[in-house]
């Protein structure tokens, strides 16, 4: 009886919605959204990633966009019901826009729609060739001169780029760059990934080697190809290298190796760009209409200056040039910073039997590996939640459900709960004099991730060593070198062989002035970050990621990055507004970002 309810109530809002857009009546369509509630659109309706508050800002998303996207049809989705719990209700949704075909998740409290995610999924026309739309592959019957498809492949990858210019260029080519060029390909745009490397995943191969993917395995999958069954839950760094140099061949990316951009630049006449390409010691000038940006979420190692540097005896390095601790057995090394690769540095020299001090800078999050994965992202990534029916995709779409605005109200518990379960362990780091935080609001790893991208280690193993006076501990900030030491500001000599500085990477914002100009860059401002007002991400409040996987204020420029989650996730919707501009289609974009200035 109760589920009959659910279902009843559901499809009465359902119903109220699709009447109102489908006459246009704003206002009513607005009013069925409560007082303190969120729609994020991806693409559908915006053509923008944007969540909209209240009433208000739902009617004003539709006033802009309503006569170009034409949302309705919303249904139930097929195979899924309705179900209440706490007094809310959570609803599987398909509709369809003017361009396209979407599915969602709304949340409906005392008869009003709480929160409702429309993600668009792919275009009318233009869908991919998958599932009963997949290619033949090999055309049966008998025809004189017919081209294998090594030699059409060959073909195209001689001519793409010379002949034929991409419509997608995509600079970086780690999981990002290849998630998007997946993509591309399945969608049939011509694009070129670059990579300065000598093979697909050689920017993972080329790490510290202790390095593995501190996220586990079903919150790792790239598009189309999951990884295998019996794959580990944490991936070493080497193993993931493979699999991109497999994945770059086996979704036939057009994948140019050895390839740096020296130079872009941006003629609005034409609506191209001009970019000019090193590759393998070949000046190769390309000419795409889309430029994307895909370098991670970072931008290029922050090194800082100190006075004495240039008189220290040791070696200085950034962790992005760390190799590994195998030449440095017997030595002292001190590794600036407390993220996760000042972690996983520390504790592959300790075991090499180097002496090491971790410089601790600012206080640190610190989450269990074990504690994270059962009760962060257990529910959504795990084999758990596979056996309930919560696939990948399915995971991905809650995820992306929960405006950024209220996450942390669904975060906070998760990590009380953390804390209490690994409270001896969180008194042992601060007996060893380790400053830890949670976040401002306490909401734990991956707001603290959202906002800033740093300042928090998964540990799966280095906090015991540091508990245990095995890697030493020293606060403070870096006052100078001495031929011989680090010098900290309250006067702590550190004796030092060697020096790692984790202190991260600077803004993606860095790469658009260096290809492209500062000019180009001030722009563009900001990238990455919610403005959510904490530390490392001042307002104002931009209720997305800043400029990432969505137009910016310089035409035809894209960024793309962040985990292996997000690349998997966004570069759907990325393509889907690439795709769509390649064809043609109609795409005004509602709320585009405004310019807030790197500080």
């Amino acid at each position: 009886m109760l589920d009959t309810t659910v279902t009843h109530q559901t499809q009465e809002v359902l119903d109220s919605l699709n009447s109102a857009l489908e006459s246009g009546d704003i206002d009513r369509a607005a009013a069925l959204f409560a007082t303190d509630s969120y729609w994020r659109d991806l693409v559908a309706v915006s053509w923008n990633l944007k969540t909209v508050e209240g009433p208000e800002g739902v009617a004003d998303l539709l006033r802009h966009q309503i006569d170009h996207t034409r949302p309705g049809q919303f249904e139930l989705q097929s195979g899924e019901s309705p179900a209440e719990e706490g007094g809310v209700i959570t609803a599987w949704v398909t509709f369809e826009t003017k361009a396209g075909r979407g599915c969602g998740l709304m949340r409906i409290k005392e008869g009003r729609i709480w929160t409702l995610l429309t993600a668009l999924q792919e275009l009318k026309g233009f869908e991919e060739n998958r599932g009963k739309r997949r290619p033949m592959g090999a055309e049966h019957g008998a025809r004189k001169n017919r081209t294998s498809w090594k030699e059409r492949r060959d073909a195209e990858d001689a001519d793409l780029g010379y002949g034929t210019q991409p419509y997608v260029l995509i600079v970086g080519g780690g999981q990002g760059g290849i998630a998007l060029g997946a993509r591309l390909r399945q969608l049939g745009v011509p694009a070129i990934v670059l990579d300065k490397h000598d093979r697909p995943g050689d920017q993972w191969r080329s790490r510290y080697k202790s390095l593995s993917l501190h996220d586990p395995i079903w919150y790792d999958h790239l598009p189309y190809i999951k990884f295998p069954d019996n794959w580990p839950v944490f991936t070493p760094k080497d193993k993931v290298g493979d699999w991109l140099e497999m994945y770059t061949k086996v979704m036939e990316i057009n994948y140019w190796t050895r390839s740096e951009v020296t130079k872009a630049s941006y003629d609005a006449t034409a609506g191209k760009w001009r970019v000019t390409v090193n590759r393998d010691g070949e000046t190769v000038v390309l000419e795409p209409t889309q430029l994307v940006l895909a370098t991670g979420m970072s931008g290029k190692p922050y090194m800082p200056k100190f006075p004495g540097m240039e008189d220290f005896n040791g070696t200085i390095q950034h962790s992005s040039q760390h190799k590994g601790p195998d030449e440095w057995s017997g030595k002292k090394i001190v590794v600036i910073g407390s993220n996760n690769s000042a972690h996983d540095i520390c504790a592959a020299l300790w075991e090499s039997e180097a002496d090491v001090t971790m410089v601790q800078r600012s206080s640190t999050h610190i989450v269990r590996s074990d504690s994270l994965m059962e009760i962060g992202l257990g529910a959504l990534y795990s084999e758990e939640a596979l056996a309930n029916g919560i696939t990948t995709e399915k995971a991905d779409m809650i995820f992306a459900s929960l405006p950024y605005k209220i996450m942390h109200e669904f975060q906070i518990p998760l990590y009380d709960q953390m804390r209490e379960r690994d409270a001896e362990f969180y008194a042992g780091l601060e007996k060893a004099g380790f400053d830890l935080d949670w976040g401002d609001d306490g909401s734990g790893l991956f707001l603290k991730y959202l906002r800033r991208g740093s300042g928090y280690y998964i540990d799966v193993g280095a906090s015991q060593l540091i508990i245990d006076g095995e890697v030493k501990l020293a606060k403070g900030q870096v006052d100078h070198f001495e031929q011989d030491a680090v010098v900290l500001a309250d006067g702590t000599r550190l004796p030092a062989d060697l020096v790692v500085f984790a202190t991260g990477f600077g803004s993606m914002n860095g790469w658009a002035a260096d290809l492209i100009s500062q000019d180009v860059a001030d722009k563009v401002g900001k990238v990455w970050g919610l403005g959510s007002d904490t530390t490392k991400d001042p307002g104002p409040w931009e209720g997305e990621q800043r400029n990432m996987w969505k137009p910016t204020q310089q035409e035809n420029l894209w960024f793309h990055g962040g985990n292996l989650h997000q690349s998997r996730h966004y570069s759907l919707y990325l393509a889907l507004q690439l795709k769509a501009r390649l064809e043609g289609l109609d795409t005004p974009v509602y709320g585009l970002q405004q310019v807030h200035h790197l500080s």
